[in-house]
């Protein structure tokens, strides 16, 4: 009998580790094609995917041996991101089971976004199995429970009202703008990166009638394709840091593992811009602004972590319908969990069958021969009351192996049943 695998899950996320520390931890793509590879040729991890979002980095697996997967991915990511497991050790979460498939439920239907019903989360899911799927590092499990993810999550988004006034991290970043500005009319915007979060936050800054926006982003082609889209005006990377002087807000959300902006960089320019407040909304991780810029005179640097004040506001309504949501992700997980649990008993069901119609075509096909003066629809008779016969005498073993008994019930019963028919000589 094959042994019965554990998924695992095992991550940090904006609850439980700082954005400091979320930052050292967070996995570029080509770090990820590089893990799913080296975690593909150790013997802990069967089957394993990674997800590396600005507000968690989780990897969810496959194992025999869950205690030896976690220690596995714990001393991957401490070598990998030249980090001692005791910096972040405290801050992971593990989930096994039913806790880990409810977790990744959660995760694709936004229930445990930072914004409760934003919709970036399952295109980032969906971007991280298919690179999963191109390394060849899911199997039958993650990919039966990706795809049911992808059907709960869209469940969730269409059954409930969590999408109805779902917003964005983008969105709580102008939100904030707008509480200290009061407005952004005549207000002149810097947009540093040209991604989907860039996108939103400019067309959230249209819907306030923001001033000029300039658009800047290490591709400049597609710096010029945002800007065109709002009417804005593409600058070069390069040029940037002459921009801070006419710009009164800076949105920067770009892939860069190094700082954007400096302090050297703006202090520079204080006197210049005649003491006008400088405005920074960084929800980039790792972060694109220097936090030291916070400590010069009318500067203003805020990051991922303090938008948590403008999204908790309308928290209590979106939580009402997050309720639902949980409901309708309780029921996938039970049918999730069956689903799971007959992956062990069915190749005993179908051995069983395979055995007993064996033998009972063997002997018809022996009384046959004796019954050489029967018509076609004779045999044809004969052979529906031997299958209906097979059916019937399987149903009662096939209902007890398929019962959701508690798994030690289950595993007597498939070691009875594979004894009793020799299913294993």
């Amino acid at each position: 009998m094959t042994t019965m695998l554990d998924i695992v899950l095992l991550g940090v996320n904006h609850k439980t580790a700082p954005i400091a520390l979320r930052e050292c931890l967070a996995i570029s793509k080509e770090e990820t094609s590089e893990a799913l590879k080296a975690f593909q040729d150790m013997g802990a991890i069967r089957e394993v995917m990674l997800f590396s979002t600005c507000n968690r980095v989780e990897v969810l697996m496959v194992a025999e041996d869950k205690t030896d997967a976690v220690e596995t991915v714990k001393t991957f990511l401490s070598h990998l991101k030249q980090l001692p497991v005791s910096e972040f050790e405290k801050s992971l979460y593990i989930h096994e089971g039913d806790d880990a498939v409810r977790h990744v439920f959660r995760v694709a239907a936004s229930l445990d976004s930072m914004v409760v019903g934003e919709p970036q989360i399952l295109g980032q899911i969906k971007e991280a199995y298919q690179m999963a799927t191109q390394t060849k590092t899911s199997g039958v499990l993650l990919n039966k429970l990706l795809h049911r993810t992808f059907f709960v999550a869209k469940r969730v988004r269409t059954e409930t009202g969590i999408g109805d006034r779902a917003v964005s991290i983008s969105y709580a970043a102008v939100e904030l703008g707008r509480k200290i500005f009061g407005t952004f009319e005549g207000k002149k915007v810097l947009l540093i990166g040209a991604g989907e979060m860039a996108e939103l936050a400019v067309e959230n800054l249209a819907r306030n009638r923001a001033g000029d926006i300039l658009v800047a982003n290490r591709t400049f082609e597609s710096g010029v394709d945002l800007a065109k889209k709002f009417n804005g005006q593409v600058i070069r990377f390069e040029e940037i840091i002459e921009a801070l002087e006419q710009v009164d807000i800076i949105i920067s959300s770009t892939g860069s593992q190094d700082y954007v902006v400096t302090r050297d960089h703006v202090k520079g320019m204080i006197r210049r811009r005649r003491n006008r407040p400088l405005f920074f909304i960084d929800i980039a991780v790792p972060r694109d602004i220097d936090p030291e810029i916070n400590r010069l005179t009318n500067t203003y640097v805020y990051d991922i972590d303090d938008l948590k004040g403008i999204i908790d506001e309308n928290i209590e309504d979106r939580n009402k319908e997050a309720m639902k949501g949980e409901r309708i992700i309780d029921e996938a997980v039970i049918s999730f969990r069956h689903w799971y649990d007959n992956l062990d008993v069915m190749p005993t069901i179908v051995e069983l069958r395979k055995k007993i119609e064996a033998i009972a075509n063997g002997e018809l096909k022996r009384t046959q021969q004796t019954l050489r003066h029967l018509s076609a629809a004779d045999l044809k008779a004969i052979n529906r009351m031997t299958d209906a016969m097979v059916n019937k005498i399987l149903h009662d073993p096939t209902l007890l192996l398929k019962s959701n008994g508690r798994y030690q019930d289950k595993s007597a019963y498939l070691d009875v049943v594979r004894k009793l028919f020799k299913l294993d000589e």
